[in-house]
């Protein structure tokens, strides 16, 4: 969209009527893809930041009661849909804690999603960013010295993922086998009663 088409989007009363009662919708329903879809669209327009804050409480309030239940059912996501939603807002939220320089808040949740998810490219990537939070590297210097911002991803699932480093992953991992070792052996009890 162009700057132009944004401020159109920003002032077309029936459009942000619409985009509300696709808000209220999509949380009564607890339609994570309807509340992505919600979300991505206030935040490209940039309106009302608390309810912006609001819609992204309830996908994390979502997201953690559906994956605990498919946890409870000893059940692994993909990256299909209504899962892929659930697992980016874990990810996200990761993410934010990293940024935050909640390193041990961000390792857990990392680990938790490496636990739980059925994919290796996501399960890899997930494992080189635990070894960056275990040498407390600020998740700026992180995205500036190891991310590759020109690859392209070839599956578009990954779009929502950090997978593409300016190293060789399987290398680096097997580099860095006793640190992750290390951080599985003490973040094992956040999934133990899981398996």
């Amino acid at each position: 969209m162009t700057n132009e088409e944004l401020n159109e989007a920003r002032k077309n009363p029936d459009f942000l009527k619409y985009l509300e009662e696709a808000r209220l919708n999509s949380i009564k329903s607890k339609n994570i893809e309807l509340m992505y879809e919600t979300l991505d669209s206030m935040l490209v327009l940039d309106l009302d930041e608390e309810k912006i804050n609001s819609l992204y409480d309830e996908i994390l309030k979502l997201a953690f009661l559906s994956v605990e239940k498919l946890l409870n059912k000893n059940e692994k996501l993909d990256l299909s849909e209504p899962n892929i939603f659930y697992i980016r807002a874990l990810y996200e939220h990761a993410i934010e804690k990293w940024t935050n320089e909640n390193f041990a808040g961000a390792k857990e949740l990392l680990f938790v999603i490496a636990n739980i998810i059925e994919d290796d490219t996501l399960k890899n990537s997930i494992d080189c960013m635990i070894v960056f939070l275990n040498k407390e590297l600020n998740f700026d210097e992180f995205y500036d010295g190891f991310v590759d911002i020109e690859a392209i991803n070839d599956d578009e699932k990954y779009g929502y993922f950090l997978t593409n480093f300016n190293f060789e992953i399987v290398l680096f991992l097997k580099e860095n086998q006793n640190i992750l070792e290390e951080e599985y052996k003490k973040l094992q009890h956040l999934i133990m009663e899981r398996k």
